[in-house]
């Protein structure tokens, strides 16, 4: 989006932008941003929060009167409300996870029993909402995992020729995207933080993940450096 906006500013069209991600819009200096502090895919805040989602708008569009420049970046004071204080439901994912495999059965063993328990919870997401976000590995969600995995131990190649970086992270992508689906299809009321806490601290995946990206942080690799310093773990769990 910063990028675009460029263009319709060259064309003399005032543009402003919300990010999510300070860093991006720092690096594309944009001329009018707006940062906010919400999780990936939410620009606005929270769903069914419309009072706060209108400040949200207006605070971007209220920079379209700003004097100051030739880049106005602003930051948006106050975090996307959360779950009520009075409710006390929560929510507990029902699926019982086998028991996990040994250490030596390799770093995916894991995650690939959790993904074939997942399996009926995930199919029902995709029924009700008649389509899904996995895909965009090219890989079957097993074979996305596999693959994924296999960065514990080296960088493997990709038979597409994608960059290792970005061959993981859409495999990463996939990954998140099917235990999101399958998470928010069981039963209970559950907000996406509750989604996110248990994938992070609750699961098999989140925990290779998290070991994942501590090696990430320390290899050669200076794209798998920034993916794992700012994407692989969102800020409501420590990222």
């Amino acid at each position: 989006m910063c990028g675009l906006a460029h263009y319709f500013e060259d064309e003399g069209i005032a543009t402003t932008v919300i990010a999510l991600i300070r860093e991006h819009v720092e690096k594309m200096r944009a001329p009018r941003a707006l940062w906010v502090p919400f999780e990936l895919g939410r620009p606005f805040g929270s769903p069914g929060e419309a009072a706060f989602q209108r400040r949200v708008v207006g605070d971007a569009l209220a920079l379209l009167q700003s004097s100051n420049g030739p880049v106005v970046l602003a930051d948006f004071p106050d975090d996307a409300p959360g779950p009520k204080a009075d409710d006390q439901t929560g929510w507990v994912c029902p699926v019982s996870f086998p028991a996990p495999p040994s250490s030596d059965a390799g770093p995916a063993a894991g995650l690939l029993q959790e993904i074939d328990a997942l399996a009926p919870w995930y199919q029902l997401s995709k029924d009700r909402r008649g389509r899904s976000l996995v895909g965009v590995s090219g890989q079957s969600i097993s074979d996305a995992a596999r693959f994924a995995a296999a960065f514990y131990d080296e960088i493997p190649v990709d038979e597409s020729g994608r960059a290792p970086s970005q061959a993981f992270k859409d495999a990463f992508t996939d990954i998140m995207a099917y235990y999101s689906e399958a998470g928010t299809a069981q039963p209970g009321q559950h907000s996406s933080r509750d989604a996110q806490h248990w994938f992070w601290h609750e699961t098999a995946a989140g925990s290779f993940f998290l070991d994942l990206r501590e090696k990430f942080m320390s290899c050669d690799d200076e794209r798998l450096k920034f993916i794992a310093a700012r994407v692989m773990l969102p800020k409501t769990q420590g990222g």
